[in-house]
């Protein structure tokens, strides 16, 4: 039987809504499918065990129907309804879900009118006149399909770290309890924290190599063996991931690991330094060139010590000058996750969150936060259900009633206000004013010119009232590439007027993008770092937000969510011109 999580059901029953969709079925029974994943999805115990027993009544929103096709799913692995509807559609069909803008009633027009059941199909006829015939697929809509396709031909094998990880780490968590094991990591790009992956590089120390690449080939998850041998097998994974494992002695694992790790730029000028002081370096350990004395080499760290540097973190080898720094003794200290105290930019059932306000920030006191800011989109996101000036002073009141309870999590009332093509802003100086925070933000005419785009977010930044700027650029990570604007001109302006850029770390956008970061700093830009949570379990994507911060070589010092409750609310009361 096939293993069964959490994903698997939520997955299964919103591929079912989807396909009740493309069949014409009621809004209800389609909507009962979404409704049920998404409580599948936010149930805080163990939802899967509790559907092999049997055991899902008195759950709110999950009916008999549902519950016994979740206990069929969870028991037996499969579920004989969803495999009958799904074969009633070709295929390739699913693959039109990948793409950026496309949803059920598009496809289920398209699949109903010209028998479009796959990209290829639908390229054609996008190329062609056919397509443009029918009703909402006019030219520009042909052209944005045709650009969906495109970015989708580009990054078919790539993968976002934050979807990557949570598989990652249970891999990893298998190899190393295996009693053969001696010690286990995740290296190359995983490791540094890129924010997109080709494959996974595991490697393991042990005595008998054999058996472990025999183990890793056998992992269940496992699609396809791609090669094996005594000390390397790769493997590809049902979602198309590539795996690798190497297995080295003990005394070879800390050269393997800082070699596999990259990146080739920094393990080039690694190895230059090390051949100036007559030491050859390779992924298995160092060889005189000259007559030096060999250093003993136990962790990783000892390489740099050896070589007259500092410790460099994993994050920050891309030779981007972190190697010259390393000499000089002066690498910063990086801000880890239990600095964090806050966050901001987080939505609730207000606009489009799936979690209430309470339920948020009972959430948030959950994670260790102090503080927790709720910032729901503005009325121009009328597709978020963004609220008016009216909802969002109802809103500022709740919260305000909130705080005088006993809670453990302190909210401050914020707004994610869209920043108009204009540059004005959704709301009017009467109406920011009262909140605790402004994050602004770009949500429609991605298209404009670099000019147009770059003045339009500098005039809201250039607002009192707006404390940060958030997901800076508009990109979604594999799916559509970063609007025209130039970064350069906004740090300079987020350092005039003294406003915050905001790390959104959605694993679909991290955003800023970790190139810039370090720029920023040193002109005093500050940053949050927020998980755009819409959901509760969306709070874990700070993680993901610490791990690209590093990668941008950010401290502490540069992140305003690491101030104590009592140094944010004094921070927050300043004037922007104070901060």
């Amino acid at each position: 039987m096939a293993t069964v999580t959490r994903e698997t059901l939520v997955q299964t029953l919103e591929e079912i809504a989807l396909l009740l969709e493309l069949k014409g079925e009621n809004h209800f029974k389609t909507r009962a499918y979404k409704n049920g994943a998404e409580i599948v999805q936010n149930y805080d115990g163990d939802i899967v065990a509790k559907a092999a027993a049997d055991d899902l009544k008195g759950i709110k929103g999950i009916g008999d129907a549902l519950q016994q096709k979740l206990h069929e799913l969870a028991s037996t692995g499969t579920l004989v309804y969803y495999e009958n509807l799904r074969a009633e559609f070709p295929e390739t069909l699913f693959e039109l879900f990948e793409l950026q803008g496309l949803g059920p009633k598009k496809i289920k027009a398209l699949h109903d009118a010209l028998g479009i059941s796959s990209i290829n199909q639908l390229k054609e006829a996008c190329q062609g006149e056919e397509i443009t015939q029918l009703a909402g697929f006019g030219k520009k809509t042909v052209e944005k399909i045709l650009t969906a396709i495109a970015n989708r031909e580009q990054f078919a094998d790539r993968f976002r770290l934050g979807e990557v990880a949570p598989l990652a780490e249970t891999l990893l968590e298998r190899l190393r309890d295996h009693p053969k094991t001696h010690r286990c990591a995740i290296a190359g790009s995983y490791r540094r924290s890129k924010e997109t992956l080709h494959d996974l590089d595991f490697l393991v120390a042990t005595d008998e190599p054999a058996t472990l690449t025999q183990f890793f080939a056998s992992f269940p998850e496992r699609h396809e063996i791609i090669a094996q041998g005594e000390t390397k097998t790769s493997i590809r994974l049902e979602n198309g991931l590539q795996c690798d494992l190497r297995a080295v002695s003990n005394a070879q694992y800390p050269f393997a690991l800082q070699y596999f790790s990259g990146s080739k730029e920094h393990n080039v000028a690694l190895r230059s330094l090390a051949l100036k002081q007559g030491l050859s370096l390779n992924e298995y350990d160092f060889t005189p060139t000259r007559d030096v004395e060999i250093p003993e080499i136990r962790e990783e760290s000892e390489i740099y010590q050896a070589l007259g540097l500092e410790f460099v973190p994993p994050e920050l080898r891309e030779n981007r000058g972190e190697i010259e720094i390393a000499q000089e003794g002066s690498l910063p200290r990086l801000i880890e996750l239990d600095h964090l105290r806050g966050t901001f930019h987080n939505h609730t059932t207000a606009s489009d969150g799936r979690n209430t306000l309470a339920e948020m920030a009972d959430a948030a006191h959950d994670h260790g936060l102090q503080y927790f800011g709720i910032s729901d989109h503005s009325h121009s996101s009328f597709q978020a259900n963004g609220l008016n000036e009216e909802r969002l002073l109802k809103q500022i009141e709740e919260i305000q009633t909130f705080n005088q309870g006993e809670h453990g999590c302190h909210l401050f009332a914020g707004s994610e206000v869209d920043i108009l093509k204009d540059g004005t802003l959704d709301f009017d100086d009467s109406t920011l004013s009262q909140l605790d925070f402004c994050v602004a933000s770009v949500h429609n005419a991605f298209t404009l010119p670099e000019d147009e785009m770059t003045k339009r977010i500098i005039s809201a930044m250039e607002n009192e009232h707006v404390t940060m700027i958030g997901h800076l650029t508009g990109r979604l990570l594999l799916k559509r590439d970063p609007y025209k604007v130039n970064v350069d001109k906004v740090i300079d302006c987020a350092a005039e007027t003294r406003t915050v850029i905001e790390l959104n770390c959605n694993p679909r956008r991290l955003d800023m993008d970790w190139r810039w970061w370090k720029k920023a700093s040193e002109k005093g830009v500050l940053t949050s770092i927020n998980p755009d949570a819409h959901r509760t379990e969306q709070l874990q994507f700070l993680a993901f937000g610490v791990r690209l911060a590093r990668k941008g070589w950010l401290e502490r010092k540069h992140v305003i969510n690491c101030l104590d409750l009592k140094e944010i609310t004094a921070w927050l009361k300043k004037p922007k011109s104070k901060r």
